[in-house]
């Protein structure tokens, strides 16, 4: 249950209340002198500063010790006299912290004053040591409530620093995540779609005049669109749930892979010559599966522009680098635009980026098109 939280005001003036009614008692039940108005207006005054010692704590506390005089003449009050000046000393100490501690010998001269000429009490008895000690207290009170708080401060800073810390990188990962499924889909879309228009076309040309490679044609559509359909639904089982151990799962393509592109394009027309150094392997999953989807979107921009019948894949080592290389001898139309994301020339260079490595392309200066990336081959996994 939260407690409620008095005004600021209402507690200055209770504070206020708490100092005076004290020294009240104490100046009406005292035997050592009669009460005065005199001495009930001292009394009000030191205890005034009380109300302003969070607005100006040092001006609270030098007129409440200041007022200290006005009290030991015109009233026999001893006992409670250093009340308001504790509540102004704390006040000041709990705003100010370490501070406030040269306010502690200046007070305690002018106590030691006060107790040495109007107090009944030796300067060396014990009433007087504890008067004294009553400068120094509220001091390192306040400094304690000071570093308290301000460690307070400090741990729910960092706590909120952490977490928003933690959700910026939530965030930054989930918006990964989402290009990196974008760059798989459309990878996948993309290639078995014009993998099968190409052979549509091929299929409708065929269909009368050699019925036999038509019908060839459906049975590479219908297995070009199954194994979309397979990889869609991998992708779509993981997102669905990621627990879930009954999601179909397939393996990740790699560099490895590559004689199924080749295959898949030799059935739509176009003839690939795939040249994988034995050297290049092993690789770590994540950059197989980066090579794959490259050299897949490279060979998908030679069916859907280059408007060639021959393209050559080749991957080699170099020291801590894998190096691919896809060119083409189209004459078509190149996929110079690298607007938009996941898509094309951008995409591609996209995922090597994000491997760590780099990509390039370009038209060939003897005809066609080229696509070089370079992505570090790391350790083994």
């Amino acid at each position: 249950m939260t407690r409620p939280h008095l005004p600021p005001r209402v507690l200055d003036v209770g504070a206020f209340v708490l100092c005076v009614g004290p020294m009240l008692i104490e100046l009406f039940r005292s035997e050592k002198g009669e009460p005065s108005a005199a001495g009930v207006v001292a009394i009000v005054a030191i205890c005034l500063p009380v109300l302003v010692r969070r607005q100006h704590p040092e001006l609270a506390l030098t007129a409440a010790m200041v007022l200290l005089f006005g009290v030991t003449e015109t009233t026999p009050v001893y006992q409670t006299i250093a009340v308001s000046p504790v509540v102004c000393a704390y006040a000041l100490a709990s705003l100010r912290g370490r501070r406030s501690f040269w306010a502690a010998p200046p007070s305690m001269l002018l106590v030691a004053y006060i107790l040495a000429t109007y107090s009944p009490h030796s300067l060396f008895d014990v009433d007087t040591a504890r008067n004294l000690g009553l400068v120094v207290l509220p001091l390192a009170l306040g400094v304690m409530a000071h570093d308290r708080r301000t460690m307070l401060a400090g741990l729910v800073e960092r706590a909120e620093t952490a977490e928003r810390t933690r959700e910026e990188e939530t965030r930054r990962r989930v918006g990964e995540e989402r290009l990196r499924i974008a760059r798989d889909v459309h990878d996948v879309v993309a290639h078995a779609m014009v993998a099968i228009n190409v052979q549509a076309g091929v299929g409708a040309h065929l269909l009368e005049r050699d019925p036999e490679r038509a019908r060839a044609t459906l049975r590479d559509i219908k297995r070009v669109s199954g194994e979309a359909l397979d990889d869609l639904r991998s992708m779509l089982g993981i997102l669905r749930d990621p627990q879930d151990e009954d999601a179909p799962i397939r393996p990740t393509a790699d560099l490895a892979a590559l004689d199924d592109l080749r295959d898949g394009l030799a059935a739509a027309g176009v003839d690939v010559d795939v040249t994988i150094d034995p050297g290049a392997f092993p690789l770590p999953a994540s950059i197989g599966a980066t090579g794959y989807r490259i050299v897949q979107e490279a060979l998908t921009n030679v069916l859907r522009h280059a408007g060639t019948t021959t393209a050559r894949v080749r991957v080699a080592r170099t020291d801590d680098r894998v190096l691919i290389e896809v060119e083409d001898d189209g004459t078509g139309t190149a996929p110079t635009d690298d607007s938009g994301s996941g898509n094309g020339v951008r995409g591609m260079r996209e995922r090597a980026l994000a491997a760590g490595g780099t990509l390039e392309a370009g038209p060939r200066p003897e005809g066609g098109w080229r696509v070089s990336a370079s992505l570090p081959a790391g350790a083994p996994t």
